[in-house]
């Protein structure tokens, strides 16, 4: 399949800080490729050098036979943005901001109108299209956000955590929109930290943190990085000092790795309902309480637990 984006070695440093470090991936046209990873990983700014938003320290990518160093005009003309920030005029209406952001993509006359009447339909906002966008629930504004990045046609349309502090109807109906597009023929680079949003949109995946890319490829492929394996989670308490126990689950036998974070202690081993009851036990020694227990197959999120030591939602 031939790639609609390539990009090579990108590095962005802020000062002595390194946001985004030697990473390099590239994109098929017609795929949902996301890009995983906590809050503070480097989507972002990576989201932000490939639309030429900023240039990158080092590094180079491609994107329809352009560079974003060399030829960023060129590069805008094929791609839609949706930023993770609301970028709406909040006295304006719906179709008074698209309409206004029609005009900075080139757009006008009757082709401008027919295109703002498409994006409204497409994310469901034609009834409420003369209200102000301050009137708008969270999710409502972030639809009218993604028909921003739409109303040009792009060829590839970058999105941002875009269901970020929205209710479950409004997310699903903005997942339920990437779908669409996709089958349409549109090619989506998505950032998520939310694990399962990645699992169901995604041909492929890229794990980043710490920014850097520390795994690529299909969901298959990177389970299987894991071996056959399951994740037993822990739930304890929010005061619990889990350091102890830790260490002695990680002298058990067939505990392959134990790791505490955000209240909870993820134990990788390869039977876990065979070492679920010496857990138990060396957590009574030493005196934490388990509220609940989670048995997880292999996932994204055990591959990042596997990779980096620490849960996804850090």
């Amino acid at each position: 399949m031939e790639s609609i984006l390539q990009a090579e070695h990108l590095i962005k440093k802020f000062a002595d800080f390194t946001a985004v470090n030697d990473i390099s991936f590239d994109l098929r046209a017609g795929e949902i490729f996301s890009l995983l990873g906590p809050n503070g990983a480097g989507k972002t700014t990576t989201i932000s050098m490939l639309s030429t938003l900023t240039s990158p320290s080092a590094g180079d990518a491609v994107i329809g036979g352009h560079s974003i160093k060399r030829d960023p005009m060129a590069v805008r003309q094929l791609i839609g943005v949706v930023p993770q920030e609301i970028a709406l005029y909040e006295d304006l209406s719906a179709r008074e901001n698209l309409n206004f952001w029609g005009q900075m993509y080139g757009l006008s006359g009757k082709t401008l109108k027919q295109r703002v009447e498409e994006v409204l339909e497409r994310t469901g906002m034609t009834e409420k299209a003369a209200q102000r966008v301050k009137t708008y629930s969270g999710g409502m504004k972030r639809r009218i956000n993604i028909g921003v990045g739409l109303l040009h046609r792009p060829q590839l349309l970058f999105m941002d955590e875009p269901t970020v502090g929205i209710d479950p109807q409004s997310r699903r109906a903005i997942l339920d929109t990437v779908k669409d597009l996709n089958h349409e023929g549109m090619t989506v680079l998505y950032t998520t930290h939310y694990m399962e949003e990645a699992q169901e949109l995604s041909d492929r995946v890229g794990i980043i943190d710490h920014g850097q890319l520390i795994a690529l490829g299909t969901q298959a492929e990177l389970t299987r990085q894991v071996g056959e394996t399951d994740t037993l989670i822990l739930h304890v308490g929010e005061t619990d000092i889990t350091d102890g126990l830790v260490e002695k689950l990680r002298g058990l036998h067939g505990v392959i790795r134990a790791d505490s974070t955000d209240h909870t202690v993820a134990v990788i081993t390869p039977a876990a309902e065979e070492i679920l009851a010496p857990v138990i036990s060396a957590a009574n020694e030493s005196g934490i309480k388990i509220r609940s227990v989670d048995i997880q197959e292999p996932n994204l999120e055990s591959v990042f637990l596997h990779l980096t030591g620490r849960a996804l939602r850090d």
